[in-house]
Formats: C-alpha cells, sequence, structure tokens
C-alpha cells in the first residue's frame, strides 16, 4: 500500500513562503512524476505545478516565477517552494505521485494540506 503524507502548510502573511512536502511511503516500485494540485472554496481543482523524472517542469500561469517544484529521489519526497504568497493562493493542496509500470499509470494522492494567506 502507497501513502503520500503530506506537510508545511498552514497560515501565512501576503508576501510570505511556506514550503510543503509530499513524502510517498510503501511499495511504489518507481515514481515517474510528481504534481501538486489546488483547491480554493468552491472552485476545482488547478494544477499548480509538474515535475517529471527527466527533472523538466510545468507551472500553472498564475504561480510562474513564485513557485518552485522539486524531488528528491533518495527520499521519494516532494516539495513545493510557495514565495511571495497571495491571499489568491489560499487553497487545499493535494500532491500527486504518478507510477508508470508496462505502460499502466497509477496514481497516488495525499490528504490535502491547508494554505492560508491572509493577514
Amino acid at each position: 500500500q502507497v501513502q503520500l503524507v503530506e506537510s508545511g502548510g498552514g497560515l501565512v502573511q501576503p508576501g510570505g513562503s511556506l514550503r510543503l512536502s509530499c513524502a510517498a511511503s510503501g511499495s511504489i516500485s518507481s515514481i515517474n512524476a510528481t504534481g501538486w494540485y489546488r483547491q480554493a472554496a468552491g472552485k476545482g481543482r488547478e494544477l499548480v505545478a509538474l515535475i517529471n523524472d527527466s527533472g523538466s517542469t510545468n507551472y500553472g500561469d498564475s504561480v510562474k516565477g513564485r513557485f518552485t517544484i522539486s524531488f528528491d529521489n533518495a527520499k521519494n519526497t516532494g516539495y513545493l517552494q510557495m514565495n511571495s504568497l497571495k491571499p489568491e493562493d489560499t487553497a487545499v493542496y493535494y500532491c500527486n505521485m504518478k507510477s508508470v509500470k508496462s505502460g499502466v499509470v497509477t496514481d497516488y494522492w495525499g490528504q490535502g494540506t491547508q494554505v492560508t494567506v491572509s493577514s
């Protein structure tokens, strides 16, 4: 059984920073991509950032230049460094990891962590 455990959310003032972590545990053979998504109250889930096993990254337009995604292979842990936070970044943040084996894609999701940006 694979579990993703997120940490690092909380309350921060506008302009502040937070770093989210997503640690994978269990029988996960390989992680081919890691992503962070967010869902604000009353809105749908949106992509924040993606990183694949080659290190290529992709960011949502609203976070480009402010957020940085990374992955530590030795620790099977993904990170999202969030700088210059804005009130509109307030949401529940979810991590996702994809494992591709024999052409079959398996998605794993974290439990979500609340990020609130407010003065």
